[in-house]
């Protein structure tokens, strides 16, 4: 059924495209014939351009899990409430990313700063190639700004790590054995009252040979949420597998981090000028508002072309 959708689209997207080509033709037809045109004929071209440009982003996602949902989680570095604070616009320009492109989220995890901001957030996006297009998004962000919460206006550096995994469906095995898990079981702490449980319904579960933990709160009975947290803990240790033996097959492009920076992938200036720059693609833009509010097209594009770019030729 997902093959069958997947070519469906396939034809409706021909469709489109034909269709609005020769819309665009019937426009330079009417202009040469002295209508005015011009309003419409430019925005015809403009969403033509945009349609095209999100179907070449599309071809780049080939990777065996590209089509599938995404999990993402945000944790702050060290800073305190200024991190916390940073790791919530992260979040939210995600979150705003996702509406953009017609996806669906869900929030799964959510643990407010003690001031403000979050310690850490897990939620999926729901959508076709949404882990393929957030894989560009994997690792540390760089925040410069004047603080918010510094009464001397001094200019502060906050860093926020971001992990992404697919959400892996029943038909791929992932062995975890029960020995291997701690789970714990807390109260919810979410957003907004009718989040808040009086009884420890929350689940942590912890992978103990590899460390990685999975939390789940949104739901109100402790069943649901631990069968939640099991299904994001089997998406996060098969991206950790399949890390290993990517890790294992090629050197990681280290290289294209710039060193003085250290391990960042992209910076967000917005002090003492606004620009924001992807380390590994050298991809630059002064709009640094509308990335914020979820327009990441510029850097989810390059980095897709320079993972097509840097893959082994096939054997």
């Amino acid at each position: 059924m997902r093959e069958k959708k997947r070519l469906e689209d396939m034809l409706a997207t021909e469709v489109e495209l034909v269709r609005r080509s020769d819309d665009i033709s019937a426009y330079f037809e009417l202009a040469r014939e002295g209508e005015n045109v011009e309003a419409d004929l430019r925005r015809e071209m403009d969403t033509l351009r945009e349609r095209v440009d999100r179907l070449e982003t599309e071809t780049l996602l080939a990777g065996e899990n590209d089509v599938r949902n995404a999990i993402v989680t945000i944790h702050p570095g060290a800073g305190g409430t200024e991190s916390q604070d940073w790791a919530e616009m992260l979040m939210r320009m995600y979150l705003r990313w996702a509406e953009r492109q017609g996806f669906q989220t869900v929030l799964y995890d959510y643990q407010p700063g003690e001031e403000a901001g979050i310690k850490s957030a897990t939620f999926a996006v729901n959508g076709e190639y949404a882990y393929g297009s957030l894989t560009s998004e994997i690792g540390v962000h760089r925040l410069v700004r004047i603080s918010p919460f510094d009464q001397a206006k001094r200019r502060h550096t906050s860093f926020a790590s971001v992990f992404v995994s697919p959400e892996i469906d029943e038909s791929i095995e992932v062995v975890i054995k029960p020995e291997e898990l701690r789970v714990d079981t807390y109260r919810s702490s979410g957003k907004g009252g009718q989040h808040v449980n009086t009884t420890d319904s929350a689940v942590r579960i912890t992978h103990l040979p590899t460390g990685l933990v999975a939390s789940c709160q949104n739901e109100r009975s402790q069943h649901k949420n631990r069968e939640r947290a099991m299904s994001m803990l089997r998406s996060k240790l098969y991206e950790y597998e399949m890390e290993k033996k990517r890790e294992a097959t090629k050197k990681i492009e280290d290289s294209k981090l710039d060193i003085d920076f250290g391990s960042q992938i992209r910076s967000y200036v917005l002090q003492p000028y606004r620009l924001i720059k992807d380390h590994r693609t050298k991809t630059e833009v002064g709009d640094v508002d509308r990335v914020l509010d979820g327009d990441l097209q510029p850097f989810i594009g390059t980095y897709l072309r320079m993972r097509r770019d840097q893959a082994p030729p096939p054997s």
